[in-house]
């Protein structure tokens, strides 16, 4: 579905992404994680057109990503940030709704998708007049999560959507965001720092550090086979959230 060859990218002196080489299979959850400034949101940034490769090449569906016309790509991928990113003088359907409307989809339409979205997110639709500044954290992430949604998108891009949320409402939300990925089947790329959220989430976990790919796997590879002393160091550090949910997990 995506991959990325040799893929560079400078931000000044630093080295954001150093010759990565990824492959983001098709109907799977794909996690990218490691610390601050390892490049993992940068690659979600190039999907979307947000910032351009130095050098490499990034496939998407079979083509090469355009260094123009990049619009007709974005349709057909969803793209969700922390906090949501929610225009603050639109309602949330008016948020929601932006690109079909722009696309001229007509009224009909907008409404029966409008109504399925908020039944897959379990947003009651009287929520749906309400502007930003009047719903709760968790409510904004669930309208962001439908304006992502919005076209039927072929890929699903998260950059640490739960991250700004109280422990309460995110656990919420990660129980609701993995039903969805489930019965959606999209090819999903989430970013998180978090590696217990890793874990929970990912049918493949991406451990970056310093522009480059460490170790890939599943949770427990990289629970049990660490492939460096940074993994290990890594891991431990949140060992014990993590193995909890590694533990309970099917």
């Amino acid at each position: 579905m995506l991959h990325f060859h040799n893929v560079c990218k400078r931000f000044g002196a630093t080295e954001a992404l150093k010759a990565v080489d990824l492959d983001i299979p098709a109907g799977r959850t794909t996690v990218l994680i490691g610390p601050s400034g390892c490049g993992k949101s940068t690659l979600l940034r190039l999907v979307v057109g947000l910032v351009q490769a130095d050098s490499g090449r990034i496939v998407f569906a079979g083509e090469e990503l355009p260094r123009t016309g990049i619009e007709r790509v974005r349709r057909r991928t969803g793209y969700v940030i922390q906090e949501g990113g929610l225009f603050p003088h639109q309602s949330a359907a008016e948020n929601i709704t932006l690109m079909a409307r722009y696309l001229r989809w007509d009224a009909a339409r907008i409404g029966r998708r409008l109504s399925d979205l908020a039944a897959l997110v379990q947003l009651p639709e009287d929520t749906l007049s309400r502007y930003p500044v009047e719903l709760s954290g968790g409510q904004r992430q669930r309208v962001s999560l439908m304006r992502a949604l919005m076209l039927d998108p072929d890929l699903l891009l998260l950059d640490e959507p739960l991250g700004a949320l109280d422990p309460m409402i995110r656990f919420d939300l990660q129980k609701d965001l993995k039903r969805i990925f489930g019965r959606l089947a999209k090819t999903v790329v989430l970013v998180t720092h978090d590696l217990a959220e890793a874990g929970f989430f990912g049918d493949r976990i991406v451990l970056l550090r310093d522009g480059r790919i460490v170790q890939q796997g599943s949770a427990h590879e990289l629970l049990n086979a660490p492939a460096d002393a940074f993994v290990e160091e890594f891991i431990n550090a949140q060992r014990a959230p993590f193995a909890s949910l590694s533990a309970a997990a099917p």
